[in-house]
C-alpha cells in the first residue's frame, strides 16, 4: 500500500492568490496567473479587479469592478483558505490600489510581486494615468519586488530607456520611488538577447540574460513572469533564484509556443509544457521569508 494513503497528517497546498483583471481572450491577466500557479504546482485564488473584452488583438473595453467588491473577494479566500504569497497586475484606478494596500496591510502579507500593468502587448493603456501616482505611493513600498518593462519604466520615469546602457540608472531611478526590489525588463530592447536587471536596495545589481526565442506569441509574457516569481518566494526561493527560476520557466514556455497559431495577433504562452505535481505542504506548515 502506498505510505501516502496511511499517513493522516493534514495536508495543504502551497497557495498564491492573484489580484488582477481578467483577460478574455485567456493570454494574460487572471488567465495566465492561474495557469502559471497551476503549472508550477501551485493552488491558485483570484480577486479580479476588472472585466476586459479583448483578444489576441487588442482591448476593446475595460470595466472595473468595484473597490468593495475587490475587498470582499480577497478577504474571502484569505480568511477560510490563507494566502502564501501574492501577485498583483491591473489596478484600473486609484480606490483599487487603496483597497489592496489596505489589504497587503491588514493581512500581514510578506511575500508580493507587483506588476505594474499599464500597456498590454498591443499598445493599449491598461491604466488610468492618474493612477500611476497612487500605485507608486501606496504600492511600492509595500511589495517584495515591482516588475516594470520598458513601456512602464517610462511612464513612471517620464522619459524613455531604449538602451541596454540605460538599464542600471533606470533600474536606480525605479528602486529611488520606494519599492524594496525592482526587476526592470528588457524585453522591448532591440536586438537578439535580452537583458533583466534586478536591483536590491543595499546590493549590486544582477543581469540576467538569455536569446530572444522569434515568437509572435509573447501575449501575457509579463504576467506570467510575475506569477511565477510569487510561486517561487512562496515555496521559499531567495528573489534573485525566484526570479531566476521564472525567467527560466517563461523562456521555455514561449519556446514551446511558438509553433502554435492562436487567433490573429499576439497568441499566448505554452503554460502547461511541463506541469509540476502540486506541492502538499503539511497543514500547519510556514515557509519564512527568505533572509
Amino acid at each position: 500500500m502506498d505510505s501516502s494513503t496511511t499517513d493522516m497528517t493534514p495536508r495543504r497546498y502551497t497557495r498564491l492568490l492573484t489580484i488582477a483583471g481578467s483577460d478574455s481572450g485567456g493570454g494574460a491577466g487572471i488567465q495566465a496567473d492561474l495557469k502559471t500557479f497551476a503549472a508550477l504546482g501551485c493552488y491558485g485564488m483570484s480577486a479580479i479587479t476588472a472585466i476586459t473584452a479583448q483578444n489576441t488583438l487588442g482591448v476593446t473595453a475595460i470595466q472595473p469592478l468595484p473597490a468593495a467588491l475587490l475587498t470582499q473577494q480577497i478577504d474571502a479566500v484569505t480568511a477560510d483558505i490563507g494566502v502564501d504569497a501574492v501577485k498583483i497586475g491591473m489596478l484600473h484606478d486609484p480606490e483599487v490600489v487603496l483597497a489592496v494596500a489596505a489589504a497587503i496591510r491588514r493581512h500581514g502579507w510578506t511575500r508580493v510581486v507587483l506588476d505594474p500593468v499599464m500597456v498590454a502587448t498591443s499598445g493599449d493603456a491598461l491604466i488610468a494615468r492618474e493612477t500611476v501616482a497612487v500605485l507608486v505611493r501606496e504600492l511600492f513600498p509595500l511589495a517584495t519586488v515591482v516588475t516594470p518593462n520598458l513601456d512602464e519604466a517610462a511612464l513612471l520615469l517620464g522619459r524613455p530607456v531604449t538602451t541596454e546602457a540605460e538599464l542600471p540608472q533606470a533600474a536606480a531611478d525605479l528602486l529611488a520611488l520606494g519599492a524594496p526590489a525592482m526587476l526592470l525588463k528588457g524585453g522591448h530592447l532591440a536586438g537578439d538577447t535580452l537583458v533583466d536587471l534586478l536591483l536590491q536596495a543595499g546590493q549590486a545589481p544582477v543581469a540576467m540574460s538569455g536569446a530572444r526565442i522569434d515568437s509572435v506569441n509573447t501575449h501575457g509574457t509579463g504576467c506570467t513572469l510575475s506569477s511565477a516569481i510569487a510561486c517561487h518566494l512562496a515555496l521559499g526561493c531567495t528573489l534573485a533564484d525566484a526570479v531566476r527560476l521564472s525567467r527560466d520557466y517563461v523562456i521555455a514556455a514561449i519556446r514551446h509556443g511558438a509553433d502554435v497559431k492562436t487567433g490573429g495577433g499576439h497568441g499566448p504562452l505554452n503554460h502547461g509544457f511541463a506541469p509540476a505535481p502540486m506541492q502538499k505542504l503539511s497543514r500547519d506548515a510556514f515557509v519564512p521569508p527568505p533572509a
